[in-house]
């Protein structure tokens, strides 16, 4: 089930360990991604050299709140992708904090462990409570109370990487592009994302910025696709 859910793209894959024990090697406890603890902190430190270095400016150009919505749109990607796709796959896998793994890696997905699934394909059940109320929101918080940065933001992040996630999977596999659709529905019809205006689908716009225009301020292609900043300039392309 793992390799099927693997197959769906890196932001998609997970390793597996065995329920109720810790996973040996460089693994770390999912818990310091939800909470404001010094390598979280650290990796908005090092996202902010790197941008820095991408826009050819010193790192105190860049501002912290932006290096930070970096990271957190990063992980909210990570976690959000396998749940997402499991729930496509109808593959039960747990990202709660308590059982997750994750390894402190620059560059590229960040690698998880989840408790290994017992038994074969099956209803998932409420999948998406789970996962945005014990792990998605606990990070945001996180990371807002490391680095003062606008809820809106950070949860306009969570929506585009729902999106995102159920755009990776219907772009290769049309047969499975409703179902991904209608999971990326069920987790913007929550509380936390049900303020946001768009339903899922290829025209999905966020309500808010992720703020990485502000590395080139006038710069149009510093403006995410899916960003609030870009709809009518989108629309008129797609009418």
């Amino acid at each position: 089930m793992l390799d099927d859910l693997a197959a769906l793209g890196p932001f998609f894959a997970v390793a597996a360990h065995p329920p109720a024990a810790a996973p040996s090697g460089p693994w770390r406890p999912a818990g310091e991604l939800t909470s404001p603890s010094w390598p979280l902190l650290a990796r908005v430190a090092a996202a902010r050299a790197a941008l820095a270095a991408s826009a050819g400016r010193p790192a105190a150009e860049v501002e912290p709140r932006v290096a930070a919505s970096a990271v957190h749109l990063g992980l909210v990607a990570r976690l959000v992708s396998p749940a997402l796709g499991a729930a496509v796959l109808r593959c039960p896998v747990d990202l709660r904090p308590g059982g997750l793994w994750w390894q402190d890696t620059a560059g590229g997905p960040v690698p998880l462990s989840v408790p290994a699934p017992a038994g074969g394909p099956g209803n998932q059940g409420e999948w998406e409570r789970p996962l945005l109320d014990e792990t998605v929101a606990p990070l945001t918080a996180a990371v807002a109370r490391l680095v003062p940065v606008s809820g809106r933001v950070l949860w306009g992040n969570v929506a585009s990487a729902v999106n995102a996630a159920a755009a990776q999977v219907a772009r290769p596999r049309p047969d499975l592009a409703g179902d991904a659709w209608r999971a990326a529905a069920r987790l913007l019809a929550s509380p936390w994302l049900r303020a946001e205006p768009h339903p899922p689908g290829p025209a999905f716009r966020r309500s808010s910025c992720c703020l990485f225009y502000r590395l080139a301020p006038g710069n149009p292609s510093a403006v995410c696709g899916d960003c609030v900043l870009a709809p009518r300039r989108t629309r008129r392309q797609e009418s």
